[in-house]
């Protein structure tokens, strides 16, 4: 039986919210209904029980389960994490590195630092937030989120004693940061809005000290210490300016400082190395150039530029090594580096693949002379490769390993594009075996927003539709900033039509290719992706066969009005202030919630979590509601909230896997093989 809605009549007139009433998280009848509808998913899944096992084993058969993870090199130890079979979560350790240059593992002199598996035991949900070693590696301080709702509890452990202590800090948001006094750690605490708002400074058996406070809504408060290890970095960051602060790293105490005030549409971030300052700023131009400054001179007058704003591609990010830096550019949606070894020509890194994500990663000390990248792409799984920044040489450091058969080259990878209706070409980044003929189900990803990227990314799971004859698509659609800097601003504000347009675009150039067709098109996105999706099936619901739709922000309507809700003032700058009339009448516009109407709609795959807090739960519950009660069709409509998560669903390794072949086995059910 579905779940009983409740004021019908409202929801046919238009004249209230009428499913507000699920907003009352506490209330029994909320609970109650939550519970239903995850009864009545249950109730229609029962019929896929084998199908749900059998991809649940597919997938965990191609994991590894018991692994070992790439050792990182700090002094003389090295850290690394292990994974067990039937365990949940990794356990972190530690052994002493047996030379300057070995990443050899000695375990017969390891030492358990963490075991979350241990930690989880109590609880139904565990996030571990930050995992940070002291400079002198004789403590460990970590953060844990037991519930889901991203607030975190503090932890110090004494890697000599073996003592665990509690650090007294409420609604800290999980960062934490090494003074390099080894005594004084740095961390964030939230506002009533789950806003990271104020800095503390704290140290065990003492009370914490307050060092800063952010006033401005639109902030959010940030803190880590500088590559060189000279400076504790803290940065004030809204959607559209930024303002960083710093303290030296060996005195804790010391007021801070401000690299340049921030001044409305200004962004930067900035680094310490072996020249000061490493800034990449819009200061000069939207796509970024990079700026240097003496942490003795602060302020925009003592900023020299290095290199010019690229009109071609955006400067994303720099990474600093006592021996030279990375530049990140991204260009025509896909990632570029230059590396500019010291007292060296700069030269641009290769890669094999037409269509993949690239990045550095950590795990080198500064004053290595070399720096890690993570390199995959669709067919292609991940990689950490060893880059030597004087010479360019790169070698193989780890690849995710995939159990059972599988070979990269039976899956054929390809880069369309489709034009939008204002004459833009949108990417379409695309996947198949290498033995489909004709139209095939198609798995359509999108997101669009906060000038995220969809960089191409490899998936275990995935392989479980692949191998079923299905394609997968990810639209690299305005809003995100795949193509650079000016692809987010076409997509966001008065520009967030072009999200939409741009998807449907993708949609119909995969169908008139001949690639798929309605009614074997699955669309998927998450979050605010999980708007888009909600948009594009109100506009086009004959175009998609299904819809996935995860923690989806479809009643943005009410949320952007209503300021006392997490994080939402911060979002103005984002889709703008609903007080505007015109910027109320563009939300009203293209909100999911506001604009379903009586039609038929593609089968619905929708999730929430109980204890989010950047998407509460009731958005996607009054979502689909009123989608029962307005809609002319009786297409499969199911909701899934857990309740014992939050905005990333559940924790554990074997639940999430749980959780996928839960979803593949609706779109396997939605669509079968002969569709």
């Amino acid at each position: 039986m579905r779940p009983d809605h409740q004021q019908p009549e409202a929801c046919r007139q238009g004249d209230e919210d009428p499913y507000s009433w699920l907003e009352q998280r506490e209330a029994a009848e909320v609970v109650a209904y939550l519970n239903a509808e995850n009864s009545y998913t249950d109730a229609w899944l029962a019929p896929q029980q084998a199908l749900r096992e059998q991809l649940f084993e597919e997938i965990r058969g191609r994991i590894r389960e018991t692994d070992l993870g790439l050792p990182s090199a700090k002094g003389q130890w090295l850290y690394y994490q292990r994974t067990e079979a039937g365990a949940e979560y990794p356990r972190f350790l530690r052994c002493p590195r047996l030379s300057s240059n070995s990443l050899e593992i000695n375990s017969e002199q390891e030492q358990l630092l963490l075991d979350l598996n241990l930690l989880a035991a109590d609880h139904d949900f565990l996030q571990l937030g930050d995992f940070s070693i002291s400079p002198d590696q004789r403590w460990l301080a970590y953060s844990l989120d037991t519930q889901g709702d991203e607030t975190y509890s503090l932890f110090l452990l004494s890697l000599d004693e073996q003592q665990t202590h509690e650090l007294a800090l409420e609604d800290a948001d999980g960062s934490l940061c090494w003074a390099l006094d080894s005594r004084t750690l740095f961390a964030v605490s939230m506002d009533e809005t789950s806003r990271p708002a104020t800095l503390w400074r704290l140290q065990l058996g003492a009370a914490p000290v307050r060092v800063f406070h952010e006033p401005d809504q639109r902030f959010y408060l940030g803190v880590y210490r500088s590559s060189s290890e000279s400076y504790i970095c803290v940065t004030s960051t809204s959607k559209n300016t930024s303002e960083v602060h710093y303290l030296p790293a060996d005195e804790p105490t010391a007021l801070l400082r401000c690299l340049a005030e921030r001044e409305t549409g200004h962004e930067y971030d900035a680094d310490h190395g072996a020249h000061g300052f490493m800034i990449r700023s819009n200061r000069s131009g939207e796509t970024f150039g990079l700026y240097r400054c003496d942490a003795d001179q602060p302020g925009l007058s003592g900023w020299e530029l290095i290199t010019t704003p690229d009109p071609a591609r955006t400067l994303e990010e720099i990474s600093l090594q006592r021996s030279g830096l990375v530049l990140q550019y991204r260009n025509q949606a896909l990632t570029e580096l230059e590396v500019r070894p010291e007292g060296q020509e700069p030269y641009q890194v290769s890669m094999p693949d037409a269509v993949y994500s690239l990045s550095v990663q950590g795990g080198e000390e500064y004053s290595s002379p070399q720096i890690r990248l993570r390199y995959e792409s669709l067919n292609r799984p991940a990689e950490v490769r060893a880059l030597t920044l004087a010479t360019g040489e790169q070698r193989v450091l780890k690849q995710t390993p995939v159990e059972g058969p599988f070979d990269a080259q039976d899956y054929q990878v390809e880069r369309l594009w489709a034009l939008a209706p204002d004459g833009e070409r949108i990417p379409i980044s695309l996947i198949g075996h290498c033995q489909i003929q004709g139209t095939a189900p198609v798995y359509l990803y999108g997101y669009g927003s906060y000038g995220a990227t969809m960089d191409p990314w490899f998936s275990h799971a995935r392989l479980s539709l692949l191998q079923r004859g299905w394609r997968f698509a990810i639209a690299h659609i305005r809003g995100g900033a795949d193509m650079g800097e000016h692809w987010y601003q076409q997509g966001k504000l008065a520009h967030k039509e072009n999200t939409f347009s741009d998807f449907i675009a993708c949609a119909e150039h995969l169908v008139s290719q001949g690639i798929t067709t309605p009614a074997q098109l699955a669309i998927a996105g998450g979050s605010a992706g999980g708007l888009l999706i909600g948009n594009v099936i109100n506009q086009r619901p004959e175009l998609f066969a299904v819809a996935v739709a995860d923690v989806p922000f479809v009643d943005v309507w009410n949320t952007m009005n209503n300021p006392d809700l997490p994080l939402t003032v911060g979002e103005y700058e984002e889709w703008g202030d609903p007080r505007e009339p015109e910027v109320a009448a563009l939300i009203k516009s293209y909100a999911p919630y506001e604009n379903v109407s009586a039609q038929d709609y593609p089968a619905l795959w929708v999730t929430a979590g109980y204890h989010d807090v950047r998407v509460q739960y009731w958005e996607a519950a009054k979502w689909v509601a009123k989608l029962r009660y307005l809609r002319t069709n009786q297409q499969p409509l199911l909701l899934r909230t857990q309740m014992s998560a939050g905005h990333g669903g559940a924790s554990g390794r074997y639940q999430a896997m749980r959780e996928i072949a839960e979803e593949y086995s609706f779109l396997l059910t939605v669509i079968p093989a002969e569709a």
